[in-house]
């Protein structure tokens, strides 16, 4: 076999492979999803009760991983980047991965004061997040290089350069990050998206365009979120409303601040590490596949692709977990036993009204509290008798897409450059840009 004809098959087989299993939606028991989300659900079954011990075992290891790289420094943290970048983080995230370690222990063992552990809050938490997060990360973490290390990145970078450049501001490669998301999970899109970063593919900017606009909830996902307001029957309309609304926002929030304030500079002032420039006598399909080529040359043992999968996996577990745990149980704390969400909330009140939206005062409540999570809105919107509010609460709790429990805690445990300053105006932004959209839709729906 000549190596060019190795070098093809090194390329496309993995890339196929990776296409299946992350990309192409399949039908399973009545639902739509996609083979990864399919091994995650199996995983998650064959463990079931054990899940929030095991979370809860791999958040104190991390603590105790990071109270080490602090102050014993032993050699296994000092002399490797991937451990020293892992445990030893700023204090900031020393104090969440404290609070993170003791809020699951005590939702574990149902101790201490029930408003940690309840089931709205840490016991939501841990109970139902995480070992879906657990599950979906080591096969998404293991399998991952097949979708970043063979090539399939640098065909599609330089075929859709030309679209998404201008559109989104955003490289080629980032539609495979969208797709991902849009057909599995948010969190494969920020899991992609920081890996991508780290390598020196996206400048800081595009990664948090990136990880803050499309990182986009599942088809499977938005399926649950319209049944939960009973409205399962609309879910054609609802989806295609979701999507429009979720374009407008990707394209009017690039080109404002606090995104457009981002440096267009480099993960640790590294240099770009591919330009997606397609040189003349070459196709952006031929440039694409020889750059795809040269990428897939470089990976020469199965041993190096496992052990890529290993760190991956380790970075969402140890790195992702005790943030969620964290920053989700305070949010959904504030949420369920404070009013301070219906504070927020009542700016909204003139807004909706002006809108025409009947029971104006209850949605005005589950606008704010998406932040906290996705499930929030629709959980309060039960009482609300009005078909199209519980429609537009619907939309607008899939659009906001950063809420603390899930997407907003791993963007914030990721490497993507955005604060939890930065997570709070972009979530209002997006709902000042969707609303409308949504309600506009609503008016001719119902």
């Amino acid at each position: 076999m000549t190596s060019q004809t190795k070098n093809n098959l090194k390329f496309i087989l993995p890339s196929l492979l990776g296409i299946l299993l992350f990309m192409v939606p399949i039908s399973y028991k009545g639902e739509v999803t996609i083979p990864i989300a399919i091994f995650s659900g199996m995983l998650q079954k064959a463990l079931g009760p054990s899940l929030p011990a095991i979370m809860t075992v791999i958040i104190i290891l991390t603590l105790i991983g990071t109270l080490a790289a602090k102050w014993m420094k032993p050699d296994f943290v000092a002399k490797s980047p991937f451990f020293t970048a892992l445990f030893d983080v700023p204090v900031i995230w020393v104090i969440a991965r404290v609070l993170g370690a003791i809020f699951a222990v005590l939702t574990l063992f149902k101790a201490g004061p029930e408003w940690i552990w309840s089931e709205n809050t840490g016991g939501l938490l841990l109970n139902d997040l995480l070992p879906i997060l657990f599950s979906v990360f080591f096969f998404a973490g293991l399998l991952l290089p097949l979708l970043l290390n063979f090539g399939l990145l640098e065909l599609f970078g330089s075929l859709l350069a030309k679209f998404m450049r201008p559109v989104f501001k955003l490289p080629g490669r980032s539609s495979v990050d969208c797709v991902a998301s849009w057909l599995g999970d948010g969190t494969i899109g920020v899991l992609l998206t920081s890996k991508q970063y780290e390598e020196g593919f996206y400048t800081k900017r595009e990664a948090a365009v990136i990880g803050t606009s499309f990182s986009v909830v599942s088809i499977t996902f938005s399926l649950v979120v319209i049944s939960q307001v009973n409205l399962g029957h609309l879910f054609v309309p609802f989806y295609l409303t979701v999507t429009l609304a979720g374009v407008i926002a990707a394209l009017v929030l690039p080109r404002i601040p606090p995104l457009s304030l981002k440096a267009d500079t480099y993960y640790h002032g590294q240099e770009e590490q591919i330009s997606e420039a397609v040189p003349e006598g070459y196709t952006p399909f031929s440039w694409g596949y020889k750059q795809a080529l040269k990428r897939a040359e470089k990976n020469t043992s199965t041993a190096s692709f496992f052990q890529d999968g290993a760190k991956n996996i380790l970075d969402m577990w140890m790195g992702v977990a005790p943030i969620v745990m964290a920053l989700g149980t305070v949010a959904l704390v504030v949420a369920e036993y404070t009013p301070v969400f219906d504070w927020l909330g009542m700016p909204f009140i003139p807004l909706l009204e002006l809108m025409q939206i009947p029971e104006a005062q209850e949605a005005s409540k589950t606008l704010v509290v998406g932040f906290a999570d996705m499930f929030l809105p629709t959980v309060l919107a039960a009482d609300i008798t009005s078909e199209m509010t519980r429609f537009i609460i619907a939309c607008v709790s899939v659009t906001q897409l950063i809420y603390m429990s899930e997407v907003g805690g791993l963007l914030l445990g990721s490497k993507i450059p955005v604060s939890f300053k930065d997570l709070v105006i972009i979530f209002l932004l997006r709902t000042l840009i969707t609303l409308p959209v949504i309600v506009g839709i609503a008016h001719i729906l119902f």
